[in-house]
């Protein structure tokens, strides 16, 4: 056990002995199974002298030994102490040699104990609205325009807002065609916003076979510095416009997405909007139960998560502005500031680790499967995310930590106590993603 000890809030400083003869012992051990498997030259598999073996393999056996007695002086020690311990210890053995008594001492940070949290005394806001018909109907919309057809038109049409028009067209800076600018029966659907402001707008109204001239200006922050903020000349000819054409909203639309009829189709749709509703609803909730832990439970943190949270963060934030420059930024590191934030994380992931614990809140297969097919479907190619997750043991233990802070927010829900507020539809999906 340790001969002395240094207890600050949540810091621990413990100094340790083992003595040259039990290091050495520990170490013989060691030495023992490497002679089970080592291969050297004039002498048989497991049968090479303990005295050979020390003479080649001593330093990194005594390593093994050392870090295999400190490891058993802690454990004993933690578990004595009823404590639990925050991150890897940080050892120094500063001055220790072979043979001799090795005196080290070990300092790390312990989890807090976490108090009891009262959740029927917390109330939170349950936000309700209205399901608007109109956004049933503008669904319906959405489905007749996924199932269009674009028929082409005659040379009397007029290119119209939601055409395709095919065109060819080369853009010009003064008299000089400009890289990049050129483009043969291009399809261009109008009002989709896929050109720079102004183009799609001059394209509406022409006619197949018309030839003419689009004069646009480039963003100031285009991506291309030797366009930006410069006037640009397109000469466009136009070789078809194809209009869209709708679908009628009947029952033969209604089976081709999967259900019996238009008002079977209505009724789904109305039901997956509610679901949105509840669900933008409860993301709220979790976002002022999240305030209310933070801001009420106290609880001292350890350093140790606190320091990792705060680089973590400055790591992300180097890498995402890693290309900024000073008079591009819109966002300054304030350290004062992030290290409140990350203050924050720890806090609450301390509370609803420690409180899924106590209340038995468990991450199942399904839903651990469920978690990665979600993320493989925002992808092109889901193969290479179950790739990703299935190689990748650290991040799939991230995602498992993520989920299981969700169960246990959303188990803390079915504590409280909830007001019904009614309120616009849209104000249920203002705010951001859970905090």
């Amino acid at each position: 056990m340790f001969k002395k000890e240094k207890i600050k809030d949540l810091h621990y400083s413990v100094n340790g002995l083992i003595s040259a003869d039990e290091l050495q012992a520990a170490a013989d051990e060691i030495l023992t199974e490497y002679g089970k498997k080592v291969k050297m030259p004039g002498f048989r598999q497991g049968k090479v002298p303990l005295s050979i073996l020390r003479q080649k393999y001593n330093a990194s056996a005594y390593g093994e030994a050392i870090d295999k007695l400190m490891n058993r002086d802690l454990e004993n020690y933690v578990a004595d102490k009823k404590i639990r311990l925050a991150g890897a210890p940080k050892a120094d053995l500063a001055g220790w040699e072979i043979g001799k008594d090795a005196e080290y001492s070990l300092e790390f940070d312990i989890l807090p104990t976490l108090p009891a949290i009262d959740l029927e005394k917390i109330t939170v806001t349950k936000k309700v609205a209205q399901l608007d018909e109109a956004e049933v109907e503008k669904a319906l919309e959405n489905i007749r325009k996924s199932r269009s057809v674009a028929e082409k038109q005659d040379e009397k049409y007029k290119a119209a807002n939601g055409d395709v028009a095919v065109i060819d067209f080369k853009g010009f800076i003064g008299d000089e065609a400009f890289a990049g600018g050129e483009a043969k029966k291009h399809h261009l659907i109008l009002g989709s916003g896929a050109f720079i402001p102004g183009f799609e707008d001059q394209i509406i109204g022409h006619k197949v076979g018309d030839k003419f001239d689009v004069n646009v200006k480039f963003p100031a922050d285009y991506h291309a510095e030797n366009l930006a903020g410069k006037d640009a000349r397109f000469a466009v000819e136009i070789h078809e416009v194809r209009k869209h054409i709708l679908p009628e909203l009947n029952d033969e639309l209604a089976k081709q997405v999967g259900q019996e009829s238009v008002e079977a189709l209505r009724e789904h749709i109305r039901k997956i909007i509610t679901e949105q509703y509840d669900e933008a609803a409860k993301r709220e909730m979790r976002n002022e139960l999240l305030d209310t832990l933070a801001d009420k439970v106290k609880l001292d943190l350890p350093e140790t998560l606190v320091e990792q949270e705060f680089n973590m963060a400055k790591s992300e934030f180097d890498r995402n502005h890693s290309h900024c420059h000073d008079e591009k930024c819109d966002h300054k590191w304030d350290e004062k500031s992030e290290r409140k934030d990350a203050e924050r994380r720890v806090k609450l992931g301390l509370i609803l680790a420690e409180w899924g614990t106590q209340n038995k809140v468990e991450v199942t297969r399904d839903d651990l499967q469920q978690a990665v097919w979600a993320e493989a479907s925002r992808y092109p190619d889901p193969k290479q995310v179950f790739e990703f997750y299935n190689k990748n043991q650290n991040a799939l233990a991230m995602l498992r930590g993520m989920i299981f802070e969700r169960k246990a927010l959303d188990a803390m829900l079915t504590h409280v106590k909830t007001k019904e507020k009614s309120v616009p539809a849209d104000e249920l999906f203002k705010q951001a993603e859970v905090r």
